[in-house]
């Protein structure tokens, strides 16, 4: 009689062919519509800004963990796909030495020090983000119009009411590289649903939310879905999967909680974006929904009968 093996293994058990270089591969795939918007609009500016950021935070990886004598991981993509967020979120005009010293602070900060990929509390990107815009105000809010370099307000700086909706909708305004096409974003979203990188939950638990908000405020709600950050962030950031919570109710609440900071920063607040702030501040409250949200363990709380 054949013997029988038990193989003890901790979880999970059931797995699938998804990997860490499968999902970042995916999220590149998606930034295709954008980084070719992000072109279209802003030319040489944007593979400038977008080609630095991406180099610099493989060679920080690369150089970081070199340093530390631990194994390389830029084969998974993660540190690619994170200098190539970082790029697709600077004006325009941001100074070369600016992009590349936001990228090292991503990795080597937002990441790297946290342990590497799977242990960083916050957005690697964002984190780089963050730096940029509390360490050089003036050239983070510096904006061009696209197809020229004229300086340019923003939507948001300009309002509701003196905003065009078709422009927002295709990208024909001043804003940050990647983030002025919704349809663009759109379309990487939806190839991201489509394979299965994308929980739908958080997106629409920001979009609820600010809609929600605006409706009680009188504000403009499409206005504020198109404008700004807040497509790129529902759906490339907030959404990263390492950042956000595990649990289906967890999504929901990180969702809503964005959009509702989004829109308190942005009407009541002196800064007229709030998408990085609002993102960074749920990625820290990620443990406690994790924990909040968890399912019961079955069978546990049911008392056995006697």
């Amino acid at each position: 009689m054949e013997e029988l093996k038990l193989i003890v293994t901790p979880s999970p058990h059931i797995r699938d062919d998804d990997s860490t270089q499968s999902i970042m591969f995916n999220v590149l795939v998606a930034l295709l519509p954008v980084f070719a918007a992000a072109v279209y609009f802003y030319r040489l500016d944007a593979l400038r800004l977008v080609i630095l950021s991406a180099g610099a935070a493989v060679a920080t990886e690369v150089t970081f963990q070199r340093v530390r004598q631990k194994p390389l991981t830029i084969w998974d993509g993660s540190a690619l796909v994170t200098g190539v967020l970082l790029g697709l979120i600077v004006p325009p005009s941001l100074p070369s030495w600016m992009m590349v010293l936001g990228s090292v602070f991503a990795i080597a900060i937002g990441k790297q020090v946290f342990g590497g990929l799977g242990y960083n509390p916050f957005n690697p990107a964002l984190v780089g983000r963050a730096f940029l815009t509390a360490s050089f105000a003036l050239a983070m809010t510096v904006w061009h119009s696209p197809f020229d370099a004229v300086s340019s307000a923003t939507p948001l700086a300009l309002g509701a009411a003196r905003s065009n909706i078709p422009d927002l909708f295709f990208g024909s305004v001043a804003g940050s590289i990647g983030e002025t096409s919704a349809l663009a974003i759109l379309l990487g979203g939806i190839y991201l649903f489509y394979k299965g990188t994308l929980d739908y939950r958080i997106p629409l638990g920001i979009f609820a939310a600010v809609v929600a908000v605006s409706i009680l405020t009188g504000q403009d709600p499409v206005f504020h879905l198109l404008s700004g950050s807040l497509l790129f962030g529902a759906i490339f950031m907030a959404t990263d999967l390492v950042t956000s919570p595990v649990t289906n109710w967890g999504r929901w609440i990180f969702g809503a909680g964005i959009g509702f900071i989004i829109m308190l920063i942005r009407i009541w607040g002196s800064y007229p974006e709030g998408v990085t702030f609002a993102i960074l501040l749920m990625n820290a409250a990620t443990p406690l929904l994790n924990r909040w949200t968890r399912p019961r363990i079955y069978g546990q709380g049911v008392k056995a009968n006697e």
